[in-house]
């Protein structure tokens, strides 16, 4: 074993021994652990923003005032609140308080308009919604489309016939709370919602428990190594459950500090590392690939990162990254919100996602099975059992559902939509009975164990670091006066990440290009508006396009490729521009902002 594998060995020996005792404990949840921490690092920085810093003992009692509100309120246990914030120190000191006393928070993406906002928020079945001062006009819009008994309070600002919420929490005293002045929620209650695509459909509402917030938490800190003077610098959005959870939760539980930022930033990217003194920062892989395409800064190699952890670093990015900016270690892992399972790359081995170690193979059972390309369903042989992929074989990656009874792990906590669960387990795939989590995502495996990300499967595609789903975005582009039907699918730009949205629309006399481009603005976040448009005049289909967007999508944006008109969502011009050839080779060359 050279020193690389027993470096990667003592990661995992960390993560378990860090884990090994959370089951024992079931009332012994984040909130009440950051208490306890509280007591023991009192007045060391724990969240760092540029508006406000909390220690850990004023995140402990301002997670306190927020229970004090939740009780005030009569939240009753497992009453659901929408929280729809910027980062922000008070963000986790809100869902803190509210989860502490039995609540559960659903995060709300905050860039999320019209009825994509309205769909995320009816699907939880909130009793208040929390929402910045700065995003609060988003609401207004929706706001028929809402229940009248959920009650809506703003924080940060004012809003004309609103409650502030800062302001009632601000009355309260924020010191530690009795038990006997509320119900304990245990391991196994649920404390969020956070949304994900899935593979099909409208955004879904998975559940996460205080378990599962625990183990991400403590996983990753074993994973990482971190201690009280390391400090990470997050900028990634708080309503995912990477930068909202993994990258606080696993500096959190042993001391350290987490400097946050409401977007990321090339330009002051170096400056915010330094200043802070940053040890670590959590990427997505797209951030990284902004750096290597930035021009020099003074301070790229004048800092103090020892690790960069995260995912989608591509093996093209991956070396300049490291080399360019004297990066010592990089820990690449997979993982999904619902999941079962997680890979990690704790070998620094580029353009992998990761590996489950032999000797853990029994602890975190995953496989990838042959998938139909046309109608991506897993193959199955003649007995109805799924196919197991050879070594550099494409499959869908799948991971095992244990429900012993005996721990948490391994389970499938599901979504707010029972029928949604259901369509994520696979039954009967390699014995009559089981039942296994499928993530909707097509990887491969080399000779060593080492997994590789391939695509996505079924009706997503993953764009600047989101899921997008193009059934959702569909349904609202056919929304737009003149629309008659919409295919939407993803497609490539040589040096980006993931795939950008292209859309292929039948239109009638009363298509307008101007207006279609305000009805995305109007409708859509920025992630998930179509940079590509195809007006066509028909479309080939089978009963879920799945052919045809497969042939579209090879077709992608060339102009040559067809007769009909492509446009490019220019993000300069704020508008749509058609295609010709020489922006197409100037969007090939890198040339175009995208």
């Amino acid at each position: 074993m050279d020193e690389t594998e027993k470096s990667a060995h003592r990661a995992w020996v960390r993560a378990l021994e860090m884990t090994a005792t959370i089951s024992r404990h079931p009332l012994t949840t984040l909130p009440v652990l950051i208490e306890t921490m509280a007591d023991k690092f009192e007045t060391a920085p724990a969240l760092i923003s540029d508006q406000q810093t909390l220690s850990y003992r004023a995140l402990a009692e301002q997670s306190n005032r927020y229970a004090l509100w939740a009780l005030g309120q009569k939240l009753a246990f497992g009453d659901v609140v929408c929280l729809l914030m910027q980062n922000s120190p008070d963000y986790l000191a809100i869902w803190l308080g509210i989860t502490k006393v039995g609540g559960t928070v659903s995060l709300i993406n905050t860039h999320l308009v019209g009825s994509s906002l309205a769909h995320c928020i009816k699907t939880v079945g909130p009793k208040h919604i929390i929402a910045g001062a700065e995003l609060a006009e988003r609401l207004m819009p929706i706001h028929q489309q809402l229940p009248s008994a959920i009650k809506l309070w703003i924080h940060g600002g004012n809003a004309e016939g609103f409650c502030r919420i800062d302001h009632e929490t601000g009355q309260c005293d924020g010191k530690r709370l009795m038990t006997s002045e509320y119900r304990s929620p245990t391991l196994a209650d649920r404390a969020l919602y956070i949304y994900t695509s899935g593979t099909t459909g409208l955004p879904k509402a998975a559940s996460v428990s205080h378990f599962r917030l625990m183990q991400w938490s403590h996983w990753f800190a074993g994973m990482l190594d971190t201690r009280s003077d390391d400090t990470m610098y997050d900028c990634l959005p708080m309503y995912h459950s990477v930068g909202g959870v993994v990258a606080i939760g696993c500096v959190l539980v042993n001391g350290g500090s987490v400097v946050l930022r409401n977007e990321f930033s090339a330009r002051r990217f170096w400056d915010d590392i330094v200043q802070g003194n940053c040890t670590m920062f959590q990427y997505i892989g797209e951030l990284c690939r902004y750096l290597v395409n930035s021009p020099p800064h003074p301070h790229e190699i004048d800092h103090s990162l020892r690790l960069c952890c995260g995912n989608g670093l591509s093996a093209g990015v991956w070396d300049k990254f490291k080399q360019r900016f004297h990066i010592p270690r990089i820990v690449e892992f997979y993982a999904a919100t619902e999941g079962t399972f997680s890979l990690y790359n704790c070998e620094g081995k580029p353009g992998a996602v990761g590996r489950v170690p032999p000797y853990l193979a029994h602890r975190f059972p995953m496989a990838l099975v042959k998938s139909d390309t046309d109608t991506g369903v897993p193959k199955r042989d003649e007995n109805g059992l799924c196919l197991r992929c050879s070594p550099d074989e494409i499959g869908e990656a799948i991971g095992k559902i244990v429900d012993n009874g005996s721990s948490a792990a391994g389970q499938f906590e599901g979504y707010s939509d029972q029928v949604a669960s259901e369509q994520k387990l696979l039954r009967n795939v390699f014995v009559k009975g089981d039942v296994w989590f499928r993530t909707g995502d097509l990887m491969r495996r080399d000779k060593h164990g080492y997994f590789y990300f391939v695509d996505r499967i079924g009706d997503t595609f993953r764009w600047k670091g989101e899921n997008v789903s193009t059934t959702e975005l569909a349904d609202i582009i056919c929304e737009c006066p003149g629309v008659t039907r919409a295919t939407v699918y993803g497609v490539t730009i040589p040096g980006t990440e993931g795939r950008a949205g292209m859309v292929t629309v039948l239109v009638n006399n009363g298509f307008d290009l101007a207006a279609f481009h305000r009805h995305l603005v109007e409708r859509l976040p920025v992630y998930a508006r179509p940079l590509f448009l195809q007006v066509g005049n028909h479309l080939h289909v089978t009963a879920t396009f799945k052919s045809q967007k497969q042939k579209l999508s090879h077709q992608g944006y060339d102009p040559s490729a067809t007769t009909e008109p492509i446009y490019f969502n220019d993000p300069s011009r704020k508008a749509f521009v058609r295609i010709d050839s020489e922006l197409y080779q100037r969007i090939l060359a890198g040339q175009v902002r995208v």
